[in-house]
């Protein structure tokens, strides 16, 4: 990509119109984000940090603007398009994992691949490797349901990243983990940025997990701002 953003917003806009108001989320927001920076997206509950996250991840169109990864125009995909290239490039950590109850370790870190048309073969031995980079080697065979909390965050770490994705978007990742489990989410994230070279994107409000990141931004009446 050479000097090519991984991330480029231009002028985007995001508003929600209800019966007795109109809410203006991103009002012509400009963002800007190389491939291999970490950044945290912060401040008070309300303030759009999510759906400025979705969009980036393209859960959500914006209203108005433009949209560029890696210099590709991405906003004139249709829906199904648009899904094969999120689950290519783009891993996901949420606060609650949606892991698939039932279903081992391993198995749910497969489903991104499976879902992409990846060998069973291929993704297995994959997914095995992601979770022992998490530090799961000898979880890989058990349900979710049988692993702690913490544990089944790095799961859900694993499954984000074993597509090998450019970006990874986590939504308050530690908001569920005690301190020590946090500490360790926190300090893997960092790890897996400096061997993979991938972007990461946070939503916290976790200060210690903010204070890794190379840039922490914020939303001011509907710009995107650094803290």
């Amino acid at each position: 990509m050479g000097d090519t953003p991984l991330i480029q917003l231009n002028g985007v806009s995001r508003f929600f119109v209800s019966k007795t108001a109109a809410l203006d989320i991103l009002h012509k927001a400009d963002l800007s984000i190389q491939q291999g920076e970490t950044i945290a997206i912060v401040g008070a509950s309300g303030i759009g940090k999510s759906t400025l996250l979705n969009i980036i991840g393209t859960l959500d169109r914006p209203d108005e603007g433009s949209q560029r990864f890696g210099g590709e125009d991405i906003l004139g995909y249709n829906d199904e398009k648009l899904a094969v290239f999120r689950n290519k490039n783009i891993g996901f950590v949420f606060q609650f994992h949606y892991l698939l109850q039932g279903f081992t370790a391993v198995e749910n870190v497969m489903l991104p691949g499976l879902i992409g048309g990846k060998s069973k073969k291929n993704i297995e031995k994959h997914a095995v490797n992601m979770l022992e980079r998490v530090g799961l080697g000898a979880r890989i065979e058990y349900r979710v349901e049988d692993l702690s909390g913490g544990e089944q965050q790095r799961v859900a770490i694993a499954r984000a990243l074993v597509m090998a994705p450019a970006l990874l978007l986590a939504d308050e990742p530690t908001g569920n983990l005690d301190q020590k489990n946090s500490h360790a989410v926190h300090q893997l994230l960092k790890e897996l940025n400096k061997e993979m070279g991938m972007t990461i994107i946070v939503v916290t409000h976790n200060s210690e997990l903010s204070g890794l990141m190379d840039r922490k931004l914020t939303l001011k009446d509907g710009k995107i701002v650094p803290v």
